[in-house]
């Protein structure tokens, strides 16, 4: 009689199955980003405190709103000749004193050449304040100042560790300029005053955050 093989134990593969592939994670390709500033402290100060996986590129000029959007259009230009564009470029100014036909065309001249405007009326520590308050009624950047020292204990424009210091209302500042900005219909940034496109910008940043 003919003995039984006895089962060895191993399970062969079942051919009538696909093997199911293992998946790999990979993280998305590293972004660059350009961030060309009207002032030469404040702002890129403040941005340069952003921990983030992403390339940042941050410049301060010390030039006037149009001029910042051009500065912004040569260095991305240069960027995409040399082989290493960027996937977003910002140009980060504020109205001040500047007459509003310069303001609103240094706007419109930076949307339509592609680069995104982070802009303030009056001034950018406009969004410095909504950490702290809600802002409807029109505001000066000295008042502004003003009620930064009061919230803070001390403000000026070189003053360092400004993210730091507001990290943690980042989102309540979020809702109130988007409100702002919502609240104006037809927009006419040289007169809606206060707002800010400031928040835009901290948005994409705090995605790419490290």
């Amino acid at each position: 009689m003919t003995r039984k093989r006895k089962p060895s134990g191993r399970k062969l593969p079942d051919k009538g199955r696909r093997v199911k592939k293992r998946t790999v994670r990979t993280r998305p390709l590293r972004q660059r980003f350009l961030v060309v500033c009207e002032g030469e402290r404040t702002e890129p100060n403040y941005f340069r405190e952003f921990r983030v996986w992403v390339e940042v590129k941050i410049v301060g000029t010390g030039k006037d709103t149009m001029d910042v959007v051009k500065h912004a259009e040569r260095l991305r230009d240069e960027a995409q000749r040399q082989g290493r564009g960027y996937d977003q470029c910002w140009a980060v100014f504020d109205l001040d004193e500047f007459p509003s036909n310069k303001f609103n065309g240094a706007i419109q001249r930076a949307r339509n050449i592609g680069i995104q405007p982070a802009y303030s009326n009056p001034a950018f520590e406009l969004w410095f304040l909504l950490h702290f308050e809600d802002r409807q009624t029109p505001i000066t950047r000295q008042e502004c100042q003003r009620r930064l020292k009061r919230h803070l204990g001390g403000y000026t424009k070189t003053k360092r560790g400004m993210r730091s210091l507001l990290e943690e209302q980042e989102d309540a500042a979020i809702n109130r300029a988007e409100r702002l900005c919502s609240s104006y219909q037809p927009h006419n940034p040289a007169h809606d005053n206060p707002c800010t496109t400031v928040y835009q910008l901290v948005k994409e940043l705090k995605k790419q955050s490290a």
